[in-house]
């Protein structure tokens, strides 16, 4: 079976491409540029592609679609996460699904934990059911493969999925957390400092930390 995992270069999307790749899939990379993603994400993405063998890594770029906190400098937009992209999965999904179409592929997976659903509403069970519905019926192809969101990770919490990680071999060193653009994590910004958090609830020791 062929898919395409969404790549983004963290530790979610890594676990979901390991795991596809020691169920013995066809592994497609996708990884989405869009505004001021840092250049640590796209080198980790690269070089977690390369690791895991996938057939092909497609660098897709979208560079007019920001985070919230791009967006809404006036505050216009109060009690939105900083870090919410305005019809993000929608858009990720959908050029995940032509690419799936494109090559043959019947999966597409994602990385979404638990915990990502207290905070964004597309990441809930009734949006991807939604969403795998409207993807289905926008391409005979994809409804003649049995097209489908997978998502192995939707009932773990962040630690569960570092110590799943760490179990499925993924070689956290290359993966990439931080929200700030440099060579090396700043141990500051939030995406760093729930890092640390999900590790030590983990009992896994961080290869960047070591």
């Amino acid at each position: 079976m062929e898919v395409i995992v969404l790549l983004s270069g963290g530790i979610d999307s890594a676990a979901c491409l390991y795991l596809s790749k020691k169920k013995g899939y066809v592994n497609r990379a996708l990884t989405i540029r869009l505004h001021g993603a840092a250049w640590g994400e796209l080198r980790a993405a690269t070089r977690l592609a390369e690791a895991a063998g996938v057939q092909e890594h497609r660098l897709f770029s979208l560079p007019e679609l920001r985070e919230m906190g791009d967006i809404d400098e006036q505050g216009r937009l109060a009690g939105l996460h900083p870090t919410y992209i305005p019809m993000k999965n929608s858009i990720y999904y959908s050029v995940a699904a032509a690419f799936a179409e494109e090559v043959g592929a019947s999966r597409v997976v994602g990385g979404h934990n638990r915990d990502d659903m207290r905070v964004f509403e597309d990441t809930s069970e009734k949006f991807f059911g939604d969403l795998q519905r409207t993807l289905r019926a926008a391409s005979v192809r994809l409804r003649e493969r049995d097209f489908r969101i997978w998502r192995p990770l939707r009932k773990m919490s962040k630690p569960e999925v570092v110590a799943f990680a760490s179990r499925l071999g993924v070689p956290l060193e290359m993966t990439w957390s931080c929200h700030r653009e440099g060579r090396t994590h700043c141990w500051e910004c939030e995406g760093c400092l729930h890092r640390e958090l999900a590790f030590r609830k983990a009992g896994v020791l961080d290869p960047l930390r070591a």
